[in-house]
């Protein structure tokens, strides 16, 4: 895990330390709701932490191994709708990467469970398709800035 990320702010898009975010699920505290863990399994494909993915995944659906070498250059993270109620949860998000001299995306409204005080994730419906940003979107890289002036 590189300084940047324990000192910088969390890859997850919160606004937040990665220390006050996503960090402390990362060392094994519970994730509140279906959301966080969403956010921290995201940051866990930023910073290659293969077995948090594991263990957050439901043990019906958890895969035997997880490489994340072939993963993308993840960009940034949008929540575009999460929902909790009882037992189970949704969470419907959008996440941005870099591709060669292009940019994608990754769709995917998840499905989340709690067992004895934890929530797992059990399983997505997946898109993905090309970003084409317009010379005034904001970046995809996440700097903020206009893409135009960023990374066109």
């Amino acid at each position: 895990m590189t300084q940047q990320s324990e000192n910088g702010s969390c890859p997850c898009g919160s606004g937040k330390s990665y220390a006050d975010c996503c960090q402390p699920f990362h060392q094994g505290e519970p994730a509140p709701s279906p959301e966080a863990l969403m956010r921290s399994r995201y940051a866990a494909f930023v910073l290659d932490l293969p077995e948090y993915l594991r263990t957050t995944w439901h043990p019906s659906a958890r895969p035997e191994t997880l490489s994340l070498a072939d993963s993308p250059d993840w960009t940034s993270l949008q929540i575009l709708s999460s929902h909790e109620s009882g037992e189970s949860g949704t969470v419907h998000f959008r996440a941005l990467y870099h591709l060669g001299k292009g940019w994608g995306f990754l769709e995917e409204n998840s499905d989340f469970v709690r067992e004895q005080g934890r929530w797992y994730y059990l399983r997505g419906d997946t898109s993905e398709g090309q970003l084409k940003p317009g010379r005034n979107d904001p970046c995809p890289c996440g700097s903020g800035r206009k893409y135009k002036a960023c990374c066109l």
